[in-house]
């Protein structure tokens, strides 16, 4: 939908008299962006929930981001919009799968994407994001490391470290991130010999090897900030367009693949924001016990 003056409106007033905090992923809606405090990648959103003095966080995204917020922020209330926006990386990799590989190589340690569930991160060693893989791979004190559920960010890591990834499992990855073809990016820049192209890790290989640059979603905006490039061909889910438009406004931003969206990410709206702000719902919860063992984890990655 188009942006509604007068729902946000309602939403910037029950934000103030509730004191809450609203958190967008790059993904979401342009509206969505538009009226959130900040808007970023897994990681940039788990340090702002872990620094918010807000009362309430409501967390535009799919729901193993509201519950890193829940797991960072255990005092405070964590609304989700629609408690739909489920991520499906997130669901290939249960918890009873992470103790099946822990006794297949018990002197491996475990490194899990932030994509994953809380019952999954209260089973790790440590957290990472697609900002940050490698370098938390590289302070792992063994030589073994399982890392999931993304086997293409377990490849892309592999680049940047002498240790054994193990993959867990083979297959995991994002549904969007497989919809980009190498054929067709190089297609795209036939059209445009004069444009950057940006790939996201969790793309197949193959995808990442014609990209100029390959980056989170955050990396990939500074790189956009920084490029002398007017024109760039972008690999990721089609959101993050917007965020990029918005910081230069000078160049040209063209999807490798018109279709990318997320539609679990798109499922909030702002009708959907304003009610759970007015009726403090969707809460995420996250149990005490696996919260505890999941902050620890998370906490390595924010340190």
């Amino acid at each position: 939908m188009t942006n509604n003056p007068d729902l946000n409106k309602k939403i910037e007033n029950l934000k103030r008299k509730k004191q809450a905090v609203i958190l967008a992923h790059n993904y979401q809606r342009p509206e969505i962006q538009g009226i959130a405090d900040y808007v970023g990648d897994s990681l940039e959103l788990s340090m702002r929930a872990a620094e918010t003095d807000a009362k309430m966080i409501v967390f535009c995204g799919v729901t193993f981001m509201a519950e890193t917020a829940s797991i960072l922020n255990p005092d405070k209330k964590v609304l989700i919009p629609d408690m739909n926006a489920l991520c499906p990386m997130a669901a290939m990799l249960p918890a009873e799968l992470i103790k099946v590989y822990r006794k297949e190589h018990p002197n491996a340690k475990i490194v899990l994407y932030i994509n994953t569930l809380a019952e999954a991160k209260a089973e790790c060693d440590a957290v990472c994001t697609s900002a940050n893989s490698a370098e938390i791979v590289n302070k792992i004190d063994t030589d073994n490391v399982i890392f999931g559920p993304d086997a293409n960010l377990a490849h892309y890591t592999a680049n940047y470290t002498q240790k054994h990834l193990i993959s867990m499992p083979a297959f995991g990855f994002c549904p969007v991130h497989k919809l980009f073809k190498k054929e067709a990016i190089l297609e795209l820049k036939k059209l445009h010999p004069d444009a950057e192209v940006l790939v996201h890790p969790e793309c197949d290989p193959e995808v990442c090897g014609v990209a100029d640059f390959v980056g989170s979603t955050s990396k990939m905006c500074k790189r956009v900030r920084e490029s002398l490039a007017r024109k760039f061909i972008v690999a990721t889910e089609i959101g993050l367009l917007h965020r990029m438009q918005a910081d230069r406004k000078d160049a040209v931003f063209i999807p490798a693949y018109d279709e990318a969206v997320c539609v679990n990410m798109r499922l909030h709206t702002l009708e959907k924001l304003y009610l759970s702000l007015k009726n403090e719902r969707y809460v995420v919860k996250v149990p005490a016990d696996i919260a505890n063992r999941a902050r620890k984890a998370l906490e390595i990655m924010i340190k």
